[in-house]
């Protein structure tokens, strides 16, 4: 005997699932539920069966094939038009027409038994049988009335409580003799329960009634499809799950990694080459689909979970379903009843509530409380552009697609058959990621130099030798989960906001330009490339003194691409030198904060049992610098800005120097001593290396460890601060306690609030209304200057939903009071 097995469906009810995946499709602890239905069917011999097929047939066709990995014979027939249940029926009728065959629905999970159902048909010989069933509401199915022998007396199609008679219903499973097809005219829509059995009924053919014992549920609400999991899970309905149950009731599938800190209470079931980190909670009925990515600290409870979904940090599902490839980002909630569709983000903290739908290929965005559910608007991300070019969790948010994608948009920002200079860090994503890159700009008619991994600041000072612009791969720092995809422009410095936007709306647009065979760009490898810069830049920093002054310096090249460049560096500058951790470490590409402390705390070990003069710490990529004095104390990054622009100022006594609004006002005092004048620019490192490029600037710096040599380049350089460091020290004769004991004390406090992008502008509103009449800057969002002197900054986060803010006072206790009474202004904005 053969089956029908009908897949036309359009599952309109279970939007926004449905979305962009026909309702057979839909998995049930992990596989699709017609999948359940075909094991069903070849269970019972019925081998041979005919898939019916109408919304999104492709989809259908493409993951069942011909039925061969079943060990089935599976073949089409194709819908132009909605049929009916008859109708799509009497559309496959070539291939039924010799024998009686079953019919059953692709979309209803049951495990009834079908042989049984077979011979009753066969007993009875009845034209049709139908397959009835006992539910406690029948509201939502076709009612059935049957006499003793089991003969159907009656149809009712989705009655009123009125007319509720009986609890047996139509479950849609069918056996038919051949003959029914005289009924069913071609090409029209009919249906079994509405046309064709009434008709049967009033020519009195045998149209018999059988009911089942067993497990039905017709998966049509988001209801039922959340019960059909934790019915599977309970044992209620007799399928097969894939996968070895480690404890009772807690599936696990081949490849899964779960951490053994990870608290599991079953029943439940995670997909193969899933991944549950540490302190993750799974709690009963939730199921966990392939290939699936838990962080730390999330909490999922009764939550389906498709295939290729990122849940971050410390977020948090109950009740819910997420659609396959969506990212739900740190610390979002998502409420019972909510449906995400597939390829969504869901950003950090964000609150979707209960029952709201999502429809695939939204953007939810961060802090956002979502109460209604998000269908038409296509709110995706502002910009791709963050504080470090674009941003995000490797393979998760920035996947090889989108670095070709990226690269594409930028090549086509540029002319034909220029020349991009490429570049990475030591971590294996990075190298993954420029090899796309590479590939993509290439396929754009783009010449690529590739220098390979080395320091950040090289690549800028390469880029800017004749190419018509740069992109680095990093590992964000203090992220090694994270990545940056940075751009540069034909100088080697970030990309311009104007040039950020203009890539912006080429990738947004996805007009990308291809090359002609023909035009295929050129791969180079230049070679080197630590010499030419290292030669550079002792050609133009001042090392005057230095060999005389007999230094001993300590410096730790944090096992990252700083120390490709320190044996040519320190060869050359005839200092007396000792290097430690020199060598590469791809499993560690940056560094946590509490890492980097013990790093410096060793490096003063070190610094003080050898007697040097100072140490310096790189960060991975080379871009920034911390000190350590001769006493082997840390200089604190905030410190460290004042030391090096006492230096500078004392020597050059005359230009501008660079630094951010959010500085101690005691910089102003240093350089004011000294002769110079500083320069207020914005938080932005574009700003600083604008201000680094004019004539006058002799010296910039952000506080955070990254500084700017002016007579050698306009960028951050770790290298070259380190250089003009060691001849302001040895033409000082002073150390580095000395000048920092000269300085006198800041007392800047920050602080970041949490602020929902909904209400940024308004936050900031408040903060003008609130200064009245005291002096208010703008230069970077809005700094408030009290009478006395102590001032608070407060600046919207450009890619986050946060605000910070920065009070600086004569000591840390009016800072601190300064910082609790605008944070309060910002609070009561922000609610």
């Amino acid at each position: 005997m053969k089956a029908v097995v009908m897949a036309g469906g359009e599952g309109t009810r279970l939007r926004p699932m449905t979305s962009s995946m026909p309702k057979p499709l839909l998995p049930v602890v992990n596989r699709p539920i017609m999948e359940h239905v075909l094991r069903l069917l070849k269970r019972h011999g019925l081998n041979e069966t005919v898939v019916t097929v109408q919304f999104l047939a492709s989809l259908v066709r493409n993951y069942f094939g011909d039925g061969e990995e079943l060990g089935m014979e599976l073949t089409y027939a194709n819908e132009e038009k909605p049929l009916g249940t008859a109708g799509s029926v009497k559309n496959a009728e070539a291939a039924l027409k010799d024998d009686a065959f079953l019919v059953i629905s692709g979309d209803a999970l049951t495990d009834f038994d079908l042989t049984d159902l077979i011979n009753f048909h066969k007993e009875k010989g009845a034209l049709v049988t139908v397959c009835l069933t006992r539910v406690p509401n029948p509201l939502e199915f076709g009612i059935t009335i049957v006499d003793e022998e089991g003969k159907v007396e009656r149809f009712l199609e989705k009655p009123t409580w009125g007319q509720v008679f009986s609890d047996t219903v139509n479950t849609g499973i069918y056996v038919m003799e051949p003959e029914v097809f005289d009924y069913v005219e071609a090409d029209k829509s009919v249906d079994w329960s509405g046309d064709v059995f009434p008709q049967l009924m009033k020519e009195g053919k045998p149209i018999y009634g059988y009911v089942a014992e067993g497990y039905w549920e017709d998966v049509g609400t988001h209801e039922s499809y959340v019960k059909a999991q934790a019915d599977v899970l309970e044992g209620k309905v007799d399928v097969e799950i894939d996968g070895f149950e480690i404890s009772p009731g807690v599936w696990v599938a081949e490849g899964a990694e779960v951490h053994p800190d990870a608290v599991l209470r079953g029943p439940l079931y995670i997909g193969d080459y899933a991944k549950v980190e540490a302190d993750v909670e799974i709690r009963e009925h939730t199921v966990v689909g392939s290939n699936v990515v838990v962080k730390s600290g999330a909490f999922l409870h009764k939550a389906v979970v498709h295939d290729n979904v990122y849940i971050g940090q410390h977020s948090n599902l109950r009740g819910c379903v997420i659609g396959k490839n969506t990212d739900i980002m740190r610390a979002a909630r998502i409420e019972d009843g909510a449906v995400i569709g597939d390829e969504c983000l869901v950003g950090e903290e964000s609150i979707v509530q209960g029952n709201v739908r999502v429809y695939p290929f939204k953007t939810i965005e961060a802090g956002a409380f979502v109460n209604t559910s998000v269908i038409w608007e296509s709110r995706g991300q502002a910009h791709l552009f963050g504080a470090r070019g674009v941003s995000g969790i490797l393979n998760v948010e920035i996947t090889p697609e989108l670095a070709v994608r990226l690269a594409g948009a930028y090549a086509t920002t540029l002319k034909k058959g220029s020349t991009v200079t490429t570049a990475r860090d030591h971590s294996r994503g990075a190298r993954a990621l420029k090899r796309a890159v590479i590939s993509a700009l290439q396929a754009s008619a783009i010449d690529v130099r590739d220098l390979e991994n080395v320091p950040l600041p090289v690549a800028r000072q390469q880029t800017a030798r004749g190419s018509a612009g740069g992109i680095m791969i990093r590992t964000s720092p203090g992220v090694p989960d994270s990545v940056d995809i940075m751009f540069f422009d034909e100088r080697g410095a970030d990309l311009s906001q104007a040039g950020q936007r203009k890539l912006d709306r080429v990738y947004a647009r996805q007009e990308y330009r291809r090359a002609f065979p023909g035009e295929i760009g050129d791969l180079q490898f230049p070679s080197s490339v630590f010499d030419s810069y290292t030669g550079s830049l002792l050609r133009k920093a001042d090392t005057t003194g230095i060999a005389e002054a007999g230094l001993k310096v300590v410096v730790d090249a944090s096992n990252g691409s700083a120390g490709l460049v320190l044996p040519s560096l320190l060869g050359r500058l005839k200092v007396d030198s000792l290097t430690i951790n020199p060598g590469l470490d791809e499993s560690r590409p940056t560094e946590s904060a509490e890492s980097r402390r013990a790093g410096l705390v060793r490096l003063g070990e070190i610094v003080a049992s050898a007697r040097a003069a100072f140490g310096v710490r790189f960060d991975p990529v080379g871009e920034r610098l911390s000190l350590v004095d001769e006493r082997g104390r840390i200089v604190e990054d905030d410190r460290a800005l004042l030391v090096m622009l006492d230096l500078v100022a004392a020597e050059r006594r005359s230009g501008r120097v660079a630094l951010p609004v959010t500085t101690t006002r005691i910089a102003e005092q240093v350089a004011a001593y000294h002769g110079t004048q500083v320069e207020w620019t914005t938080t932005s490192p574009d700003d600083l290396t604008r201000v680094g490029r004019e004539e006058s600037t002799i010296f910039g710096g952000d506080g955070r460890g990254g500084f700017i040599v002016p007579e050698f380049s306009s960028v951050f350089d770790g290298a070259a601060a380190f250089v003009r460091l060691i001849g302001l020290v040895a033409r000082t004769q002073l150390t580095l306690s000395q000048i920092d004991a000269r300085i006198p004390q800041a007392h800047v406090l920050k602080r970041d609030i949490p602020t929902p992008w909904a209400v940024k502008g308004m936050v900031m509103r408040r903060v003008v209304e609130a200064a009245g009449g005291r002096f208010v800057d703008t230069t970077d969002g809005v700094r408030v200057v009290e009478a006395d002197g102590r001032w608070v900054m407060v600046l919207p986060d450009p890619a986050e939903a946060v605000t910070h803010l920065w009070a600086e006072g004569p000591d840390d206790v009016s800072a601190q009071a300064l910082l609790d009474e605008w944070a309060a202004v910002v609070d009561s904005a922000g609610h």
